[in-house]
Order: structure tokens, then C-alpha cells, then sequence
């Protein structure tokens, strides 16, 4: 009896399931052959499949009204984008498409912003709302998009200086602002509390003396963030309900404050067994929050949520194929691949982040324990657990098979493109992989092409100063 891949997959997570399923014995995403793909743009190329961010957009919004609905909940729910998970002009189209609105994180967000309008894919009245520490040159713009029209801007105060330099540059105009509140890091982190924020203790006292009587800014948002994510454990709940308390206390001297800001993202698939109840943990934040308001006779706060891993992540992939096989003991079996790991997935080097990884043929061969390593000369390139059961398993396969062996990372759509440096100087110079873009047309039918070919050596020594203008 031969221990195909296919059934070690079937057997361990059930398969086909949500976005992978196979057509002629070889993977597809979302219905697109990737061998197809594969022998049309040669490999290693990453792809992003953009209908999934509408997907996605639509599913948290669903689930988010029909929990408003379902506890009788008077505010509303707000979806905005956060820039910095994927700048990339197609990406943002997207997710602009579905009429999110926008957050950002640095001074050039803001020229972003201005290009968006420009390209009339925004207009004035969309919300922007303003994260990260803010130099005087962020400031600046901020408050040169506001005079020029801009009406729904918040300016996220992430400590209490940035109030005095902000109201020093807007002498013109009434500005929205928002009060980040620091949190209590989890208890394996290296800190104890967050450098992001004002401290909780310090929150209320910074608003009655700096912000209530102010005549040149509203308060408008409590803005809560947990680095993790949103997750069902008493570490979260714990976080969420002081927020949801100082949210009141803020809301008791405060006509103006009305917005309750989710900071943080919800999870995204990692592995084939990924188990989440979006539904029943959106429904306990908008039923905690109604239950604590009511309590204490303070209307329902607008809900917003900050999702960008979520909202890309899921849509992206990266293609390899395997160069060689190396038996280097009795133990370890090595796949090398036609690139850098750590160029291309930086975080899974980094923060050890993992993936779904799939092969995308040879699924009825059988399986065995494998290592996977880039080519670049550097001992930490390389990808050798999954998430659930801490080794990878892939299709053996022997030299003389004609066909190479195929491999793809999932769901790499969210930072690895910003945290790598797309089009930049990479290890060992080994260039960045071509980059295609997948959509459908309005029948469904496939639409695919390149945005950008592999980098050229050219590319990199003008970077370098090698090639002159």
C-alpha cells in the first residue's frame, strides 16, 4: 500500500476544502490551474488573486451588521484598510472597490492619499484615519489635506506630545483626533506595556487637561490595539473590556467622542486545520460593548476595525520549483528551491511566521519528511516546520521523473512584499520573482498578466551605483 500525499492531506485535514482543490492530479486556488499558470510565466513568480480581498471585506462586514442587528446595537460598523499590510496601486483599487476607508501609518501614506484622489478613486469625504508616531513632516501633510478639503481625517494621538505639535501646525482649522491607549503586552513578550499609545492610568487626566476644553480639536475615537490580533483568550478579553471601559469614562466628558476603534486584526489561515468562529467572536465584541453601555447609560460607539492582514493576506501565493534533492544523513532530506526564503517570505525567517505550504504536483507519489532551503549562501534560509505538526511533509519523488517538483507558499499577501523591499537590493542578489496580478472579468473568466518581470541585474547595480543614469 503506497502513502500517497493526497491522503496523508485528506486524512489529516479533509480535502478539497475553502480556495485549494485539484484538477487533473495538480493543484488549484480558487479555481486557476496553477501548473497553468506555472508553465505560462516559468517560476518562481508570486501572485495575487484579487477578488479574495473583496471576499473578505464582504464576510467581516456581513458578520459585523448581522451582529449589530442581532443585539439591537445603534452605532455602526466601519471598515478601513490599513496601507501599510499592501501598497500596491492594485490592491488598494480593490479593496477601494467594496468603499472602505483608509488608514495610515507614515508621511508618504499621505502623498498615497493624494494620488487616490487624483486618480478619483477617493474622494474628500472618505475617512482617513492617522496611526503611527507622527513627525512633523506626517503632521504637516495631514493638516495640509485637511485645508484642502479632506472633512473625515483623525489624527490617532499616539503619545501626549503629539497633541501640542499638531495643534502648532493647525492654526486654521478644528481638528478630529483620536487617543490611542497603550496596552499590557502578553505575558511571554519582552515587555511589560506597549510604547504604542498613551498609558491608560494617564488617559483620562490627558484628555480633561489637554483635549475637553480645547477649541482647536474634538475628541472623536478611543483607539484600542492588541499586537496579536483579535483572539478568543482571557488575555484579549481582558485587554478589550479596560478599553471598553475607558471608552465610557472618555464618553462622559466627551459629546464629541462616538468611534471605538478595533486596532489589531483578525487571524488568517495558516495551516489547512485552521479552526476560527469569526461569527460568534464578532458577536461577543458588539454584544460586550452594548451590554457595558447600556450599563452605564452611554450610547453605542461607531465600530472600527483597522484589517489588513485579513483583508490581503489570504489572496496571495508564491510559486517554486524544487532544483535539486539533497540526502545529507540518514535523517534529513533537503528540497532546494529556485530562490531565497528569506527574500521572498521574510517573515517566516524572521518571526518564524508560517504558511500554507503546498506542492502543486506529484500529489500521488508518496510523502516523507522533508527540509526546504534557498539558494542563497546563508544558514538561516530555510523552511522546515508547519504550524500544526512541526515538520514539513511533501511528496518524495525520484531524479529521473521528467516533471519537476512544483511548491507553493499561500496566503503570503499581507507585508512580505514591504518587509523584503519589493524591487530593492537582495541577499545574495538573487532577484525578486516576476509578480503577476489574477482578477476575473465580469462573466467570471479568468484574467492574468504580469505587473512586473523578475528583477534584472541592471535593475540592482543602478541601485548600487554601478549602472549611471
Amino acid at each position: 500500500m503506497k502513502n500517497k500525499y493526497f491522503d496523508l492531506i485528506d486524512q489529516s485535514y479533509y480535502f478539497p476544502q475553502e480556495g485549494f482543490d485539484l484538477k487533473n492530479d495538480t493543484l488549484t486556488f480558487h479555481g486557476i490551474s496553477l501548473i497553468h499558470l506555472i508553465k505560462k510565466y516559468g517560476t518562481p513568480f508570486r501572485f495575487i488573486y484579487l477578488p479574495k480581498i473583496g471576499d473578505q471585506i464582504k464576510k467581516a462586514r456581513n458578520l459585523f451588521n448581522r451582529a449589530i442587528k442581532k443585539n439591537n446595537y445603534n452605532g455602526e460598523y466601519n471598515f478601513c484598510y490599513c496601507t501599510k499590510c499592501n501598497h500596491f496601486s492594485h490592491v488598494i483599487s480593490e479593496a477601494l472597490k467594496h468603499n472602505v476607508h483608509l488608514e495610515t501609518s507614515s508621511s508618504f501614506d499621505i502623498d498615497l492619499i493624494l494620488n487616490l484622489l487624483e486618480e478619483k478613486k477617493i474622494d474628500k469625504k472618505r475617512t482617513i484615519i492617522c496611526n503611527g508616531y507622527k513627525t512633523n513632516d506626517y503632521l504637516s501633510k495631514i493638516v495640509a489635506i485637511q485645508e484642502m478639503g479632506f472633512s473625515n481625517i483623525i489624527v490617532v494621538l499616539d503619545s501626549k506630545t503629539e497633541l501640542q505639535r499638531l495643534t502648532s501646525v493647525a492654526r486654521k482649522n478644528k481638528m478630529k483626533v483620536g487617543i490611542r491607549m497603550a496596552i499590557n503586552e502578553e505575558p511571554q513578550s519582552s515587555y511589560y506595556t506597549s510604547r504604542l499609545g498613551i498609558r491608560q492610568n494617564e488617559l483620562i487626566t490627558f484628555f480633561n487637561d489637554n483635549i475637553k476644553n480645547n477649541p482647536n480639536v474634538e475628541l472623536k475615537m478611543l483607539h484600542f490595539f492588541v499586537d496579536s490580533g483579535i483572539k478568543d483568550s482571557l488575555y484579549y478579553w481582558g485587554e478589550f473590556q479596560k478599553a471598553i471601559e475607558t471608552y465610557i469614562d472618555l464618553k462622559k466628558g466627551s459629546k464629541s467622542l462616538d468611534c471605538f476603534n478595533l486596532g489589531g486584526g483578525f487571524p488568517i489561515r495558516n495551516n489547512l486545520g485552521f479552526e476560527y468562529d469569526y461569527e460568534y467572536i464578532i458577536n461577543e465584541i458588539v454584544k460586550n460593548i452594548k451590554e457595558a453601555c447600556a450599563k452605564e447609560k452611554v450610547p453605542d460607539p461607531n465600530i472600527y476595525t483597522e484589517f489588513g492582514k485579513y483583508t490581503v493576506g489570504e489572496s496571495g501565493a508564491i510559486i517554486f520549483e524544487v532544483l535539486e534533492q539533497k540526502v545529507q544523513n540518514d535523517t534529513e532530506t533537503w528540497y532546494i528551491i529556485n530562490n531565497s526564503l528569506m527574500n521572498t517570505i521574510p517573515d517566516a525567517w524572521s518571526i518564524h511566521e508560517k504558511f500554507i505550504l503546498l506542492p502543486i504536483n506529484k500529489w500521488n507519489n508518496e510523502y516523507k519528511r522533508i527540509n526546504i532551503g534557498g539558494i542563497s549562501c546563508d544558514h538561516s534560509d530555510y523552511y522546515n516546520s508547519e504550524d500544526l505538526n512541526q515538520e514539513v511533509l511533501l511528496p518524495a519523488y525520484s531524479d529521473k521523473e521528467k516533471e519537476p517538483l512544483y511548491l507553493g507558499f499561500f496566503h503570503t499577501g499581507a507585508y512580505q512584499d514591504a518587509i523584503s523591499g519589493y524591487g530593492g537590493i537582495k541577499h545574495c542578489l538573487i532577484p525578486s520573482p516576476k509578480h503577476v496580478i489574477i482578477d476575473r472579468d465580469e462573466k467570471g473568466n479568468i484574467i492574468d498578466y504580469v505587473y512586473r518581470p523578475e528583477q534584472s541585474a541592471k535593475e540592482m547595480f543602478k541601485l548600487l551605483g554601478y549602472e549611471k543614469e
